[in-house]
């Protein structure tokens, strides 16, 4: 799952940074409107976390904007403006849900699980495939009935498969769910997660599309 955190107070943003890639989600920074939406038009992440007080222009009217082209990507708004008008004006904008600050970081990890829910095309928590059971509200996986002990990393990797099952994720795609901006990643890192999963799940659950990426076929 990848995250844009819009932020513009540096030392709260480095620590969110910091929490959330220790909890091994895949979170990139910008401190401005006019960034976030650039890059939500050139590489959309699944989950926006939108300060209100940008110094470029209001976090509402960078909601409206971002709506206009994503009507579904899910968003967060990450405020001290914590008045109910200031709560419905940001709902009735197309937020998905509000956070006013100062806040507790479980909080904020529960309320990004439930967001997570919403990404991809699955309709229900628990996603079955073969012999393959993903339940992503207590992130366990099942394979044929036995709990499988899966890192971070390829947990995430099996949730964006599972979850567009029948449809080809890109290389680049999916190493953009799993790691950030500038973090080291090693050339051949996706195959390894990979080639972890089939050993788990059996080879022939995830397919390889040459030159392209991976997919699972829908059940």
């Amino acid at each position: 799952m990848s995250i844009l955190l819009v932020e513009d107070d540096q030392d709260l943003a480095t620590g969110l940074l910091e929490a959330l890639r220790k909890e091994g989600l895949a979170i990139n920074h910008v401190a401005t409107g006019k960034d976030a939406l650039h890059v939500i038009a050139a590489e959309t992440p699944d989950i926006v976390i939108l300060d209100l007080g940008l110094p470029d222009m209001d976090g509402l009217a960078v909601l409206k904007q971002l709506r206009k082209q994503q009507s579904e990507l899910p968003v967060l708004l990450l405020t001290a403006r914590d008045s109910l008008g200031d709560k419905i004006a940001g709902l009735d904008s197309g937020a998905d849900d509000y956070l006013p600050k100062p806040f507790e970081m479980a909080e904020l990890l529960a309320r990004l699980r439930a967001l997570g829910r919403r990404t991809g095309t699955a309709k229900t928590n628990v996603i079955g495939i073969g012999d393959v059971s993903l339940d992503t509200a207590s992130q366990a996986v099942l394979v044929k009935g036995e709990l499988a002990e899966l890192p971070r990393r390829e947990y995430m990797l099996l949730k964006v498969l599972m979850e567009n099952a029948g449809r080809v994720q890109t290389r680049d795609s999916l190493e953009n769910k799993l790691y950030s901006w500038g973090e080291e990643v090693a050339s051949n890192a996706l195959e390894v997660h990979i080639h972890h999963l089939r050993k788990k799940l059996g080879s022939d659950f995830i397919a390889t599309v040459r030159g392209v990426g991976y997919t699972v076929k829908a059940s």
